[in-house]
C-alpha cells in the first residue's frame, strides 16, 4: 500500500476509497496492524487521513446503519452538514466552464508529492460522465451530461448544485462523493468553475 501512496499519479478519489475501505474494518486488530504498517506519513499526506469523523464511522458499518438510533444520528449529521455550507461570498454561483472542465479532468493534488501551493483537481470524471466529448469516465456516480439543459438555472438548482459539490453528505449522509469544501479540496472559485461546467448553456455538458 505504501507504493500506492507514493505514486505521483494516484488520484484523490482512490485515496478516499483506500481510507474508506480500510477504516470499515479497523475493528479487526490484525487489519489495523497491517494498516499502520502499510501507510506512513510523507510530505503533505499525513496519517490523520485514516482517522474517520463520526459520519464516516457510522456509514462504514452496514449493521450499525440499520439501527433506528444510528439512522437518527445520521439525519442529524446530514442536517448539520447542510447548515454549515456557506453560499458564494459575492453571491455569484457560476464561474468559467472551461476552467471547470480542467478541474473536472484533473485528479492531481493532495498526495505526498504535491505541495499546498498547487491547486487540487476535482477528479470528477473518476465517478461521473460529464462532457459527451470525453470517452473515459467512471460510473460510481450518475451521468451529469445535459445537467443544466435538463434542470435550468433557477435559484433552487443553483443552491442545490452548490451544496452538493461543497458537501454531498448534506443530502445523503453516506454519500461516497468527496466533500470538496468541507475538506478544502477545492476553493470557492474552483467550485464556481465546476458549477459553470454543469450549468452554463455554452458548456459542452449542455450541448
Amino acid at each position: 500500500m505504501t507504493s500506492l501512496l507514493k505514486r505521483p499519479g494516484i488520484t484523490m478519489a482512490l485515496l478516499a476509497c483506500l481510507s474508506f475501505c480500510a477504516q470499515a474494518q479497523t475493528a479487526d486488530p490484525k487489519f489495523e496492524a497491517m494498516l499502520k504498517e502499510g501507510f506512513r506519513a510523507e510530505g503533505i499526506a499525513g496519517l490523520d487521513r485514516l482517522q474517520q469523523d463520526q459520519i464516516q464511522a457510522l456509514c462504514s458499518d452496514p449493521e450499525q446503519r440499520q439501527k433506528p438510533e444510528v439512522q437518527k444520528t445520521l439525519l442529524e449529521q446530514q442536517a448539520r452538514a447542510l447548515a454549515d455550507i456557506k453560499p458564494p461570498a459575492d453571491g455569484k454561483y457560476l464561474g468559467d466552464w472551461k476552467a471547470g472542465e480542467a478541474i473536472a479532468q484533473s485528479g492531481r493534488g493532495a498526495t505526498w508529492s504535491d505541495t499546498t501551493k498547487v491547486p487540487n483537481g476535482g477528479g470528477c470524471y473518476n465517478c461521473h460522465q460529464i462532457s459527451q466529448q470525453e470517452i473515459s469516465y467512471g460510473n460510481i456516480g450518475p451521468s451529469l451530461t445535459g445537467y443544466g439543459k435538463m434542470r435550468g438555472t433557477s435559484q433552487a438548482i443553483l443552491t442545490y448544485t452548490w451544496n452538493r459539490i461543497n458537501n454531498s453528505k448534506a443530502y445523503n449522509a453516506c454519500s461516497n462523493m468527496p466533500r470538496m469544501a468541507h475538506f478544502n479540496l477545492l476553493t470557492e472559485q474552483q467550485i464556481k468553475d465546476v458549477m459553470a461546467l454543469l450549468l452554463d448553456p455554452a458548456s459542452p455538458v449542455n450541448q
